[in-house]
């Protein structure tokens, strides 16, 4: 299981995990920082590297959260070759105290892109 995104797995909470692990051991290929001053050939460019990377670990699923343009074609990509494609579902809650934000994560599921009913 990829974990492509920039939230490294040894932070996850418990339940994360170990629903991660069902689809194998995990492995994290963090997120890049996208230039936003590139275009779309960048874009595709930046996708294909990733693409590579990922699939010579043969993963059974790739979580994909990032940047938009970039999640879009790396999702792409791997959908092409019939790859599991997986987004983290989760409750953000905001606790205000004070002048600062606290935020909280709880997740609850992944959930399949372009999966149907």
């Amino acid at each position: 299981m990829i974990n492509f995104t920039n939230h490294p797995s040894d932070r996850w909470e418990e339940s994360q995990r170990k629903a991660a692990l069902k689809y194998g051991e995990i492995v994290d290929i963090p997120f890049p920082a996208v230039n936003p001053q590139g275009d779309e050939n960048y874009i595709v460019a930046l996708a294909e590297h990733y693409f590579r990377q990922i699939m010579e670990l043969h993963p059974q699923a790739v979580l994909c959260q990032g940047e938009f343009c970039l999640a879009y074609q790396v999702i792409s990509m791997l959908r092409k070759e019939e790859t599991t494609v997986l987004a983290a579902c989760s409750e953000r809650v905001v606790k205000e105290i004070g002048q600062k934000k606290e935020v909280v994560f709880t997740f609850w599921q992944f959930r399949k892109y372009g999966e149907s009913a």
